[in-house]
């Protein structure tokens, strides 16, 4: 089962909580769990792990984001990436209530042609983690961005909760899905 949590205080986002364990070690959340928190995100090319943007020397950086830490407990790294796209997936339907028109790119989401979000998987030698985060504000951010601020969102952490509550779901119901076939053994 997967554990969700909605933080009450806020946390800067910088990389390094992209680590195995890290919501167990700060929230006691031992097991697959989500974790969302607001806060600024400054994250240095040294805390990146998407090597394009290293190579490119990019960096990330928002006055005020949503954030989501995943944690699944299977060091599969394409797995891990369908996860996220899955995610990203329920975070535009969760948009779509608010009749936003937005665009998923790979694991990106524009909105009028304004990037929304920062997302990256990766690996650890015990799980495989995502980072998901959206901007609420978006002065000083380094490209166009939009924020939920703008979309009419103010209330982010009702948003983030029914985000974690789709995933859940959907990771339920894809367990499910697995359970509830006989294997085909027959030969024609």
């Amino acid at each position: 089962m997967m554990k969700t949590l909605m933080v009450d205080y806020p946390i800067k986002y910088t990389g390094k909580e992209l680590t195995s364990h890290w919501i167990y070690r700060k929230f006691q959340l031992l097991g697959d769990a989500v974790v969302a928190f607001v806060g600024e995100a400054d994250v240095p090319i040294g805390n990146m792990v998407d090597l394009t943007d290293v190579k490119e020397g990019d960096f990330i950086y928002s006055p005020l984001m949503l954030h989501f830490i995943v944690e699944h407990f299977n060091p599969d790294l394409e797995l891990a990436i369908y996860r996220q796209r899955i995610l990203i997936s329920c975070i535009k339907e969760e948009l779509e209530i608010f009749e936003i028109p937005v665009i998923r790119m790979g694991d990106d989401l524009f909105v009028r042609q304004a990037k929304l979000s920062v997302s990256i998987a990766t690996v650890s030698p015990t799980s495989t983690l995502i980072h998901t985060g959206l901007n609420i504000k978006t002065d000083g951010t380094p490209i166009k961005t939009s924020g939920l601020n703008q979309l009419g969102i103010n209330d982010v952490p009702s948003f983030a909760n029914n985000v974690m509550k789709r995933y859940q779901h959907e990771l339920e119901l894809i367990y499910e899905a697995r359970c509830k076939v006989r294997s085909h053994n027959r030969e024609f």
